[in-house]
């Protein structure tokens, strides 16, 4: 009975883990859209030239595919300066596939494609961006992690929550 105790025991621990685990699956995750221009190169690349001033534009759109999977494409724009000239612009459109489970309420998959979708796409996008500014002549910008949460209460607080599934 020991034995039986022990293994039911387990069992229930499992099922509470997974009932508390995020109700999130990523199916894929891809480069939706991406452009590096590098304008002023040679002269943006040669020494002394100062750090540059960069200038970040983060944008998380969402949108369903049907009842339980839905698309989240999380959008940066990163333009660096120097002397009132570009140095370089960086635009990424990283996107995802997710599946919620069917019986998850509209404001909580809002909430959660808008927030959890996009703390999990931004490390590979931040690599994205890291490798293209190094590849085109530049130490690589090393995106500091964004605050999804605030981004998101910016955007219901913005357009209102009208329980649609959109941008953040």
């Amino acid at each position: 009975m020991t034995d039986e105790t022990a293994a039911n025991g387990e069992n229930e621990a499992g099922r509470q883990s997974q009932s508390s685990s995020l109700p999130l699956v990523v199916n894929a995750q891809y480069v939706k859209d991406f452009s590096f221009e590098n304008p002023n190169a040679p002269q943006s690349l040669m020494a002394d030239q100062g750090q540059p001033k960069i200038d970040l534009q983060v944008d998380v759109q969402a949108r369903g595919l049907n009842d339980t999977v839905s698309e989240v494409v999380l959008s940066m724009r990163a333009e660096a300066t120097r002397n009132d000239r570009t140095a370089f612009i960086v635009e990424l459109s990283y996107a995802g596939i997710f599946t919620l489970p069917a019986q998850i309420q509209p404001e909580q998959a809002r909430a959660i494609l808008l927030i959890e979708a996009p703390r999990l796409l931004f490390p590979f996008a931040r690599q994205i961006v890291a490798e293209a500014t190094q590849n085109g002549g530049y130490p690589p910008l090393m995106l500091q992690p964004l605050d999804f949460v605030d981004l998101y209460r910016r955007q219901v607080l913005n357009r209102g929550s009208n329980g649609e599934v959109g941008h953040a």
